[in-house]
């Protein structure tokens, strides 16, 4: 059975102590998909993924870099990190867009919980900027795809 890394011997919530584990290349990718109504997806098409807000996905991509990189002041226990390296892509798979985060660091922890932040915000962003084409966006699916590095590998 597991242990839950974040609370201490007395059971209280706690940050995990990472002073004795060693410098490595900690990469994390995350996904998280935005399901739009099939109409909503051919209007955003049309208008080249633009609208009265701005260019929809150069916005998310944005909101979810600047996301990962305050993840420490998002999530209580969360280390935080001079991220090296993030990179956003969303792309559409029929009427959904995929957004993936990918994020990198030499450190003692690593990532997934940055690139799962980023990949989280930039979906939101995406919502709030069409949610005058409809309410019925669907953010779904957001998950660790793969991490490298540290004590185990994933994906």
């Amino acid at each position: 059975m597991a242990t839950f890394t974040h609370i201490d011997s007395s059971s209280r919530p706690t940050m995990v102590d990472v002073s004795d584990k060693a410098v490595t290349k900690r990469t994390a990718t995350a996904q998280t998909r935005v399901r739009f109504p099939a109409e909503v997806a051919e209007a955003l098409r049309s208008q080249q993924f633009n609208t009265p807000k701005g260019p929809v996905f150069q916005t998310a991509i944005i909101a979810g870099t600047m996301a990962a990189k305050r993840t420490h002041d998002l999530i209580p226990f969360c280390h935080p990190l001079g991220i090296e390296k993030c990179t956003m892509a969303i792309e559409m798979d029929g009427d959904d867009a995929v957004v993936r985060c990918t994020v990198s660091v030499h450190h003692k922890t690593g990532v997934e919980m940055e690139a799962l932040t980023g990949a989280s915000v930039a979906a939101l962003t995406i919502y709030d900027m069409c949610k005058a084409l409809s309410h019925d966006i669907l953010i779904a699916e957001t998950r660790l795809v793969e991490k490298r590095g540290g004590k185990s590998d994933v994906g």
